[in-house]
């Protein structure tokens, strides 16, 4: 039943509905995710910081996508799993706790979209402009990028929970797994109108910039491609956009399944289980999806290997 306290501070989250019988095995089969997640996307960090022949734009920006995949799963799996071991009675946070996690879980999908446009610009540059790659991609142009990429975010979805934490409350139950917007405005009983309507255009203009900068670099990507008779320049145009994309698609899929859910109460059970999966799927494929295609991740793996091998 659902508690009508006036802007209560301590808020109860539904979770995830198991039964008792898969409680362990969908706990365990999370928490073995987050391990390996965690592992992939600190591994291929700490590798691009320590070896300096992936200190190149490409992987440095890739970085700033593992950061962000860090970020999100650290702030919303542990809670989750531990919420998964505790009767729903029980599964409570504080309010405030709750607009950090929510702030936390925008902050690192929409990061996602905007580095994942700076790394568009990039393969861009390096593929129709390799003779001047070095001239245009700077350490000052992707110093100024990443900040851009990270402040423009954090400004946007600053906006976004301020317009959520002006309303006041008379629900205390979050319809979701974690705190995000949409679950904490709906503890409202005052209007939301202007909440929708900036949620609209954010995600709008946000889906637009992001889906619209990918068309347009990988158009002429192609178009520098199918002119080109270098055999060599064609398969690396393939080798790095086709990985770009795959990440792109991914993520585009993921976070499009939540949104299109959230319009279909009836199907709660499975935006939950959608919300879950947007965190951890591709946070796990892209540190594998990238380590497949760099030949210097590569590289450097097999030397370690090698190394260690020949010590025994």
């Amino acid at each position: 039943m659902e508690n009508y306290t006036y802007n209560s501070l301590t808020l109860q989250l539904e979770g995830l509905k198991v039964t008792k019988n898969f409680k362990y095995p969908v706990f365990f089969l999370f928490f073995i995710s987050y391990i390996v997640m965690m592992i992939m996307n600190v591994g291929i960090s700490v590798l691009i910081f320590t070896d300096k022949n992936l200190h190149q734009p490409m992987y440095l920006l890739f970085c700033n996508l593992s950061v962000s995949d860090i970020i999100g799963c650290t702030h919303i799996l542990p809670r989750l799993l531990s919420d998964m071991l505790r009767p729903p009675s029980e599964r409570l946070i504080s309010y405030y706790e709750c607009v950090v996690q929510a702030f936390t879980t925008h902050m690192f999908a929409t990061t996602s979209h905007t580095v994942l446009m700076i790394m568009a610009f990039d393969r861009y540059v390096a593929i129709c402009n390799p003779l001047r790659y070095s001239a245009i991609m700077t350490n000052k142009l992707l110093i100024k990028l990443t900040v851009s990429a990270w402040g423009v975010t954090f400004v946007l979805v600053g906006i976004l929970l301020g317009l959520t934490i002006r309303l006041n409350r008379c629900r205390t139950l979050i319809m979701n797994p974690y705190c995000d917007n949409a679950s904490l405005f709906k503890l409202s009983c005052e209007s939301v109108f202007i909440n929708n309507v900036y949620g609209l255009t954010f995600t709008v203009v946000l889906l637009t910039s992001s889906i619209g900068s990918i068309v347009l670099t990988y158009t002429k990507i192609t178009v520098v491609c199918l002119t080109s008779k270098n055999k060599s320049l064609n398969s690396k145009a393939l080798k790095t956009c086709s990985t770009h994309l795959v990440v792109y698609l991914i993520m585009i899929f993921s976070g499009s399944t939540i949104i299109t859910l959230h319009r279909f109460p009836q199907y709660s059970d499975y935006r939950k289980l959608s919300a879950i999966l947007f965190v951890i799927v591709p946070g796990s494929l892209n540190p594998i999806i990238y380590g497949i295609q760099s030949k210097e991740i590569q590289r450097f793996l097999f030397e370690k290997f090698r190394s260690k091998k020949c010590l025994k």
